[in-house]
């Protein structure tokens, strides 16, 4: 039975927020739900009101922003009984992308109160909860270093343009476990644990990466020279995993990358 709908919106990636929070009102109501909209802010990214969206009856939750919002719902949802919507407004949307969830706002309302329930994988990296992938190096770098203006005007184009600044990152020293197995001792300048593999532009960075598999891909980057994927900006070269080259790791339910030294990756740059 249709209850209390929770929207966690961030503000930020979201335009004419006037009409568009009446669209949410007006289908929440033509489904027979209550809304509840919910703006996220600089302290909670959206797992806070999340849990108190679920605490005061919520038994549906729409992500509406970028992978961050995604992120930090599923993060809260976790092992509930309570479904996660998506209305994708991010750079990337890449759980909404894996997911095949439309860009268009009514298209996405009308997928979040209709009968499409999937139940997919989560992974965590430092403690945080994620759905897509989480990076260390060149990855999160270029995530990190991408200002949030330059996403809203450019897309995910924003990305390519500090990927070229930052594709010759150094190489680092990385150690990787797979599955309790011994460590895999390699140097490169990124290393990414994804859930899902497709990236904006159509490139797809993790071939055999599914939501719903139960297992991790893992890959990682030593190119010597940038050279950027037509349109995408993130650099070719000796991506490998286990010695597969241009592949992920298809098969490990458990992946500890570790670097030495450390690399200057803030948590919540490089998880999505």
């Amino acid at each position: 039975m249709p209850g209390t709908t929770a929207f966690v919106v961030n503000r930020t990636r979201v335009h004419a927020w006037p009409r568009v929070s009446e669209r949410c009102r007006a289908a929440a109501a033509a489904s027979g739900w209550d809304p509840l909209l919910l703006e996220t802010t600089v302290d909670d990214a959206g797992t806070g009101l999340t849990r108190r969206a679920v605490a005061a009856g919520a038994s549906l939750v729409f992500a509406m922003g970028g992978d961050g919002t995604v992120r930090a719902c599923a993060q809260a949802l976790a092992g509930t009984p309570v479904p996660l919507a998506i209305v994708p407004r991010g750079t990337a949307n890449l759980t909404a992308r894996a997911l095949g969830v439309p860009a268009g706002l009514e298209d996405a309302l009308g997928v979040g109160f209709g009968n499409h329930e999937r139940l997919i994988d989560l992974a965590a990296a430092d403690g945080i909860t994620y759905a897509a992938m989480a990076g260390i190096g060149v990855d999160a770098a270029v995530v990190g270093a991408t200002p949030g203006r330059l996403k809203a005007r450019a897309g995910w184009l924003a990305y390519a343009a500090a990927g070229t600044r930052h594709a010759l990152g150094r190489r680092t020293a990385f150690e990787l476990r797979l599955d309790g197995t011994a460590p895999l001792n390699r140097r490169a300048r990124s290393v990414v644990v994804g859930n899902c593999g497709l990236l904006p532009g159509g490139f797809t960075l993790l071939p055999g990466a599914l939501l719903d598999d139960g297992l991790l891909d893992v890959t990682w980057g030593s190119w010597r020279r940038p050279r950027p994927w037509a349109g995408c900006g993130w650099p070719t070269g000796s991506w490998r995993a286990a010695g597969v080259r241009t592949c992920g790791w298809n098969g490990t339910k458990r992946a500890a990358p570790r670097s030495a030294p450390p690399v200057n990756c803030p948590a919540k740059s490089m998880v999505r």
